[in-house]
């Protein structure tokens, strides 16, 4: 049986394309073992796909001045050593990484081991981990056909993103009785991302009579972030995060608001959802949502709120013009060319193997 370690951890996105990725390497007969941190979000999401799943310690790689700093490479170098180790024990045969600074003691270690690795790119420009993992990598997969500069040429190859194939089979039914709401009105979707965002829900929950006039409203918040006050408002369904249900929410969603990961963008355009992006603004963030929000903006796929210019009016506004306008967002993202990604990763897999 061939045998193939994934990693990636940190946040949402470096973890579901991952789990893209499970259903066809099982139907191909691979042995499975997933490498992420302790305590990660990682960890219970791979657990819940019943894949075993080792910890090793994970330090963050810091391009700003911070304590931490002084500590960090020390759990990186002490979990390159913990890598070394569980490669020895499990033998795979290939590292697909999906980046995340849990993976670079993994894929650095695999490349001691003469392990070959592909890796994953889901942003514009790569990020520190992936730039420090490239040069152990035999492959690089991308996201976009803007990132195809920034990688060395002989390594790098444009798939796409896997999309978790479920997402795609979702029945708008179960979401309108799980969320209590009628047939009358139009859906929209808030997602603020793995961890919420605490500039949207105040946005949305500003304008919340407005919208209701117009809108039932899905609204993942992020934990902690509930708002008790609003519990019994008809039309508006709140959750800290939801799992199953979220196949069926974009099903029954009209329009949905969302922040600019790679993997999010890549799953609304996998479901023609017409779509405004808000990107963690640059201020908290290397500025890689903003590009991919641009890039997405550019082909007609998206309306781009930046932070800076977010109020409860501006996004009022942006829903109405999108909600108005869903037939050329609909019609730009049919003709996007969106790549079979779950497929193009595999035979590189196979391809990479069979050297």
């Amino acid at each position: 049986m061939k045998k193939i370690v994934l990693t990636g951890g940190g946040t949402a996105g470096h973890v579901t394309p991952n789990i893209a990725l499970i259903p066809g390497l099982k139907e191909a007969s691979y042995e499975i073992s997933y490498i992420g941190s302790y305590r990660g979000m990682e960890k219970e999401l791979i657990e819940a796909e019943h894949i075993p799943y080792y910890g090793i310690s994970s330090g963050k790689l810091r391009r700003y001045l911070d304590l931490k700093n002084l500590s960090d490479p020390f759990k990186v170098i002490k979990g390159f050593g913990q890598s070394l180790r569980l490669l020895r024990k499990l033998k795979p045969d290939i590292v697909f990484s999906k980046g995340g600074f849990v993976s670079v003691p993994v894929v650095l270690a695999a490349k001691f081991r003469k392990i070959p690795v592909i890796i994953h790119e889901s942003d514009i420009t790569p990020g520190l981990a992936n730039k420090i993992a490239i040069p152990a990598a035999k492959k690089v997969c991308c996201n976009f056909s803007e990132t195809l500069k920034y990688l060395p040429r002989d390594k790098a190859v444009l798939t796409g993103s896997p999309i978790r194939q479920e997402l795609l089979s979702g029945n708008p039914e179960y979401a309108r009785s799980y969320c209590h709401f009628n047939s009358k009105k139009p859906v929209l979707l808030v997602i603020g991302g793995s961890s919420g965002s605490k500039a949207i829900n105040d946005a949305v929950r500003a304008k919340l009579p407005a919208l209701l006039k117009e809108f039932q409203i899905i609204h993942l918040c992020g934990k902690g972030n509930l708002d008790d006050s609003q519990a019994k408002t008809a039309g508006y369904a709140q959750f800290e995060y939801v799992s199953q249900q979220l196949k069926d929410m974009f099903a029954l969603a009209d329009v949905v608001i969302s922040r600019a990961g790679a993997n999010a963008i890549c799953e609304l355009l996998a479901l023609r959802k017409p779509n405004i992006l808000i990107p963690l603004p640059a201020a908290a963030s290397r500025g890689d949502q903003i590009l991919n929000a641009k890039s997405f903006e550019k082909q007609g796929f998206s309306f781009v709120l930046e932070e800076e210019n977010l109020t409860a009016d501006t996004l009022c506004s942006a829903v109405r013009t999108v909600s108005a306008n869903q037939t050329g967002y609909k019609k730009a993202m049919r003709k996007s060319g969106q790549m079979d990604s779950i497929e193009t990763i595999l035979q590189l897999i196979e391809k990479e193997l069979a050297h």
